[in-house]
Formats: structure tokens, C-alpha cells, sequence
């Protein structure tokens, strides 16, 4: 009997890679399909081994060892099918491309099936056919390699349909790792037994590789995002993708506006490079402190920071969040611009607050998409971060009435432009800043209250 330690081996890589996979990514469906996919090869190598094929262990048995590889074939393309439906349909009708991986899958239910039903033909006639050149002339090959074949070929239709539709680069290598790998992997169940493992290995040292440089781009993409966006702002993103995650929507949020004082005069008198430094620290200062509160960093501009408090995910509470934004901010900033305010040149920190409905969404060419929102509370949020002194954080008064129980310190009106009339604004004191910044979330949302919420 010929020993089965080559396609165990084999098979262990197989299983190993379905555990790494979805232990990467447990919450992905797309993860789990991928793995399961993994996982019934391994199996299906294991059971199709000669120690295991109809002489050892009689026909009727061997059919039903036949139900991994289906399971195989149907997981790989519930992958492909979830996968194609992270990506956006860029006005492309996606319902064939779908249906043809549905295709796919009955035709490998039909494998199962047919098995079943024929257990010896399988064992004699197409396992490790290529043990003897003349049984590929056979029906009883062709009766199982046909919905095999079928399955391979609506996978691939899907596949260069899913191209079209422009990928990222870290998905379209893993899909394209797996068009390269499929064609081993399959050769593994006909080729000669000693043959069959090492084509097995090289597909699935295709993929894996692959999906390794999958797996190392995404991570430094989200390495990026995290620097800019919320945990849960990232985590919908991954979810949703990208055009799911930021729909247009109207809704009222809160807009955080921070600048530094005495900026320009001192970028003029000191080296450039000296300058980044100081930019570099103040953003990775502001970036921790916004992802602590759960908003989104909408512009560097220069000094200038734009916070989004609410969107893309609603927060309930979005007012006081922003104002605890404001404060910690203020703190942690003035720490960087003392570090770095020379004798001549004092560097400084004032920030505006302001609530009120917007309009968030993508806009942008077809070159080039943007994340932005427009309404007058961002533009309000501007011209008072504009009037407030070193160390002041100016607020409206919609920011005031939705955050009732903050304490604010009245102003008398000022003016302010693009806005008709006096506007009415208030004032963050500084007392309590080192306690309230301590405990961000708690003081931000009150114990026990969801930060975000999903959209609907």
C-alpha cells in the first residue's frame, strides 16, 4: 500500500493555512469562507490518498469521501462571491458575475452527487488518472472531471469580471494567486500518486504567498487609517468597504477646528525640516488624541486640523464629545508647542467648536474620491478657531445647548464672516482640563454608553 505521509503532509499545509487565515480575520465572513475552503482540501487530500481510495476501503465508502472536495470547490467560490461584494459595482451589473459562481457551486454539488451515486467509476476511472494515460479516454473520467472543470471555469469568468470592476492592488494579487494556484491544486487529484503532493504544494505555496501579500498591505493600510480614522471608523471600512462605509448623509455632527498660533512667522524663521518635526509631532499628538474619543480627522491643512465628530458613524452624544476633543487637545498640543517655541517665535494653540446639520459623503473625480462634509457648523467651527486667542476653545451655541451640562463661560456676540448679524458663542474654561483628559471616554459618553453607532 503506498504511504500517505506526502499528501498528509500536504494536507497539514493545507489545514494550518485555513487556521491562520481565519484566526487573522475571525469576524469576516469572507475570512471564514476562505478558510473553510482551506480546510476541506486538507481534509480532501487526506481522504483521497491510495491508503484511502475503494480498494481499502470499498467503493460505496470512497463516494462519500468525495463530499470535502465538493465542499472544497463550493467554499473557494462563496469566497470568490464575497470578495466580489466588497468591491464597488462602479455602475457595473453584477448579477451575472454572481450567478456564474452560483453555477459554479451546483456544478460542485453535482461532483458530490455524482460520486455518490458512482463511487467505483470516481475510484477507477478518474482519481489519479493519470496512473494510466489511457483512462483520461474513459467516460467515467469525463463524468466527474466535466462539473470539476465547470467549476473552474465560471470561478475564472467571475474572477476576470471581478478584475474589471479595478480592485486594490493587495486584493487583486491574493484573487490572482489563486487563479495561478488553481490549476495545481486540482492536478493534485489526477496526476500519479507520487506526483499529486508536490503539485498540491506548489498551489498552495502560490496562494499563500499571495495571500501573504495580501495580508502585509492591508496591514499597512490600516497602520495608515488608524493614524486618521476611529477604530470603528476602520472597522466599517473593512466591513462595508470603502464606497458602504462614507454614503452621502445628511445628519448633524459636530465640527472640532484647531490651529496653531504663531505659525507663519515661526515657519519663516526656522529650517524646514525643523518645521515638519513640529507638524509631524502636533498631528501624531491630535491623532491619538481624536482616535481616543472616536472621531475622524477630516484635514491636515498646514497647522490647521479639521475634526469630525459624528460622522461617518452618528454619535449620540456628539457635542460633549467634541468639546472633550477641544480640551484634551488643547492640553496636549500646548505640550508640543512649548517643546518647540524658541525665545523670538512663542508657538500657541486655539480651537472652535460648532454643531449643526451637514451634508457628508464622497465627492471628487473619477481620479480622485475625497471624504468630506459641507454645511455652515464646519465653516462656523473655522472662523471661531480664527478668533479664538492662545489657549481659548470658542464655541456656538448649538454645540452649548446640545452639551447642556458642560460648563461654558458666556462671550458677548462677535462677528463673524460669512455669517449675518452677531453670532452668539461661548467659551471653554480651562479649569479641569488634566482631570477631564485622564478619562476620555468616560468623560466624553458617560459609563456604559456606545461611543458609535452604525449607520442604518
Amino acid at each position: 500500500m503506498t504511504s500517505i505521509l506526502p499528501q498528509l503532509l500536504v494536507a497539514l499545509v493545507a489545514l494550518g493555512m485555513a487556521l491562520a487565515f481565519v484566526r487573522a480575520d475571525p469576524g469576516s465572513r469572507t475570512s471564514r469562507a476562505l478558510g473553510a475552503g482551506l480546510a476541506s482540501l486538507g481534509i480532501a487530500i487526506i481522504l483521497n490518498a491510495s491508503a484511502f481510495n475503494a480498494a481499502a476501503v470499498g467503493a460505496p465508502v470512497s463516494g462519500w469521501l468525495a463530499l470535502p472536495e465538493a465542499a472544497s470547490i463550493i467554499f473557494f467560490l462563496e469566497w470568490s462571491l464575497r470578495v466580489r461584494r466588497t468591491l464597488p459595482a462602479r455602475a457595473l451589473d453584477t448579477r451575472f458575475g454572481d450567478l456564474t459562481l452560483r453555477v459554479g457551486q451546483a456544478a460542485g454539488l453535482l461532483y458530490a452527487l455524482l460520486s455518490i451515486a458512482f463511487p467505483r467509476i470516481r475510484s477507477d476511472d478518474f482519481l489519479f488518472a493519470l496512473n494510466s494515460s489511457e483512462r483520461l479516454s474513459r467516460p467515467g473520467f469525463w463524468l466527474f472531471a466535466t462539473p470539476i472543470l465547470l467549476s473552474t471555469l465560471t470561478g475564472l469568468v467571475a474572477i476576470v469580471l471581478m478584475l474589471n470592476r479595478r480592485p486594490d492592488r493587495a486584493e487583486r494579487i491574493r484573487v490572482l494567486a489563486l487563479v495561478v494556484a488553481t490549476p495545481f491544486l486540482l492536478s493534485g487529484f489526477v496526476l500519479r500518486v507520487e506526483y499529486g503532493p508536490l503539485a498540491e504544494m506548489i498551489g498552495e505555496m502560490i496562494f499563500l504567498v499571495g495571500s501573504m501579500q495580501y495580508y502585509v498591505l492591508q496591514g499597512q493600510r490600516g497602520q495608515f487609517m488608524s493614524r486618521f480614522l476611529s477604530s470603528q471608523v476602520a472597522e466599517l471600512v473593512r466591513e462595508r468597504g470603502l464606497d458602504g462605509a462614507m454614503q452621502q448623509n445628511y445628519l448633524e455632527i459636530t465640527a472640532v477646528v484647531s490651529d496653531l498660533r504663531g505659525f507663519t512667522a515661526y515657519a519663516q524663521a526656522h529650517p524646514s525640516s525643523r518645521v515638519i518635526e513640529v507638524l509631524r509631532e502636533y498631528y501624531d499628538a491630535a491623532g491619538q488624541v481624536v482616535s481616543d474619543y472616536g472621531g475622524t480627522i477630516k484635514d491636515f491643512a498646514g497647522d490647521g486640523i479639521l475634526i469630525l465628530v459624528g460622522a461617518p458613524l452618528p454619535v449620540p452624544n456628539h457635542a460633549m464629545v467634541g468639546l472633550a476633543i477641544a480640551r484634551r487637545l488643547r492640553v496636549t498640543a500646548r505640550e508640543v508647542t512649548e517643546r518647540w517655541s524658541s525665545p523670538a517665535h512663542h508657538l500657541g494653540i486655539g480651537l472652535g467648536v460648532a454643531s449643526g446639520f451637514v451634508t457628508v459623503g464622497v465627492i471628487g473625480s473619477a481620479s480622485r474620491l475625497e471624504y468630506t462634509a459641507v454645511g455652515a457648523a464646519v465653516n462656523l467651527a473655522s472662523r471661531l478657531c480664527e478668533q479664538a486667542d492662545d489657549g481659548e476653545v470658542l464655541v456656538d451655541t448649538r454645540a452649548g445647548e446640545l452639551a447642556a451640562d458642560e460648563q461654558l463661560e458666556a462671550r458677548p456676540p462677535i462677528a463673524v464672516k460669512g455669517f449675518a448679524g452677531l453670532v452668539d458663542i461661548y467659551a471653554l474654561p480651562a479649569e479641569g482640563v488634566m482631570d477631564t483628559a485622564a478619562q476620555p471616554l468616560a468623560a466624553a459618553t458617560g459609563e456604559g454608553t456606545p461611543l458609535l453607532t452604525p449607520l442604518g
